[in-house]
């Protein structure tokens, strides 16, 4: 019989975040898995997981997803990945694939997942806690309250246009993958004109590093970096 593929979301860096689901699959599944980009990097997801779930006697699996600019290279790098996953699924392996935060917010594995269940293998998705609902709670600002809508996009010179419509449109705003991006999005939000002190920053959340407060385009943020945006306080939501 074969396998079954777990796309597991650790949440956003403190293990003790980790849900009681995914550390009861992560414990139960003979493989754990993570996606890398290069051969050998490290994985952040696999750090958290390892200190709440004893490894020890499992088989760990790297599954390479090259970022290589030559369409041939990825496409050869995202075969490859698979016919590894099939081949420990065909062998009755369960694999627990970890993935940071959330596994249906910018990862990798909702790729690995659709591909493999289409090849008429059984899937699962196990949700985890999100950077930037940790950082809000962190902060203690909600995300949202009242009637107040929110949207949620990253953030690169060619989806600014995105960012625009998202800061003119909604109430709250979150910008993922903000680390180089401060400066655009404080211009951006003077153009507007939605106050920078409206802007909590939340980086490296659960990790080495963690900083919580306001938006600094001086400062050099770390890769896991997310800006809230509030442009009013909020009512009573009652």
């Amino acid at each position: 019989m074969a396998g079954k593929l777990y796309g597991i979301g650790v949440g956003p860096g403190d293990p003790g975040l980790l849900t009681l689901k995914a550390k009861g699959i992560l414990e139960s599944s003979g493989v754990i898995a993570y996606p890398v980009r290069k051969a050998g990097e490290r994985s952040t997801a696999f750090d958290i997981i390892s200190q709440v779930v004893d490894v020890s006697e499992k088989s760990v699996e790297e599954f390479l997803f090259s970022m290589d600019p030559d369409d041939s290279v990825r496409e050869k790098c995202r075969a490859d990945a698979m016919e590894k996953m099939c081949r420990l699924l065909d062998n009755g392996e369960d694999i627990a694939m970890v993935t940071l935060g959330d596994v249906g917010v910018y990862s990798t594995y909702m790729y690995i997942d659709r591909e493999i269940a289409s090849r008429g293998y059984e899937t699962e998705v196990v949700p985890g806690i999100p950077s930037f609902c940790h950082g809000a709670a962190l902060a203690s600002i909600p995300l949202m309250i009242g009637n107040e809508g929110l949207a949620v996009v990253p953030v690169a010179k060619e989806n600014s246009a995105l960012l625009r419509e998202a800061l003119e449109s909604f109430d709250n705003v979150v910008v993922m993958k903000a680390f180089k991006s401060m400066p655009l999005i404080a211009s951006m939000m003077d153009e507007i004109g939605i106050p920078r002190s409206g802007a909590t920053v939340v980086s490296n959340v659960g990790m080495d590093g963690e900083y919580i407060g306001p938006m600094d385009t001086e400062r050099q943020y770390g890769y896991f970096t997310t800006v809230i945006i509030k442009k009013e306080s909020g009512g009573e939501d009652i």
